[in-house]
C-alpha cells in the first residue's frame, strides 16, 4: 500500500515563494514518475509538472520559467519550488506517484492561495 505525505501549502502573497513536498511510502515499490497537479474551484485538474525516476522533468506552459520539479529517489520525495507565485496559481495540488507496479496514487492535496 502507498501512502503520500504532502506538505508545505499556504497563504502567499503574489510575487512569493512556496515549496510544496510529497513524500511517499511503500514497502517494495519503486517510484517512476512523481508529479504534481493543481485544481482550482470550478475547473478540472490540470499538470503542473512531472519528474521521471531519472530526472526528466515536464512542465506545463503556464508554469515554465516559474516552478521548478525536482526529486530525491533515496527518500522518495517530489519536490516542487514555487516562484514569482500569481493569484491565479490558487489551487489544491495534489501529488501523483506512478509506482513500479504501474499504479497510480494520489496525495490528498495541499492548499496553495496567492493573494493579489
Amino acid at each position: 500500500q502507498v501512502q503520500l505525505v504532502e506538505s508545505g501549502g499556504g497563504l502567499v502573497q503574489a510575487g512569493g515563494s512556496l515549496r510544496l513536498s510529497c513524500a511517499a511510502s511503500g514497502s517494495g515499490l519503486v517510484f517512476m514518475s512523481m508529479g504534481w497537479y493543481r485544481q482550482a474551484p470550478g475547473k478540472q485538474r490540470e499538470l503542473v509538472a512531472t519528474i521521471s525516476r531519472t530526472g526528466s522533468a515536464n512542465y506545463a506552459d503556464s508554469v515554465k520559467g516559474r516552478f521548478t520539479i525536482s526529486r530525491d529517489n533515496a527518500k522518495n520525495t517530489v519536490y516542487v519550488q514555487m516562484n514569482s507565485l500569481k493569484p491565479e496559481d490558487t489551487a489544491g495540488y495534489y501529488c501523483k506517484v506512478v509506482t513500479s507496479r504501474l499504479t497510480e496514487v494520489w496525495g490528498q492535496g495541499t492548499q496553495v492561495t496567492v493573494s493579489s
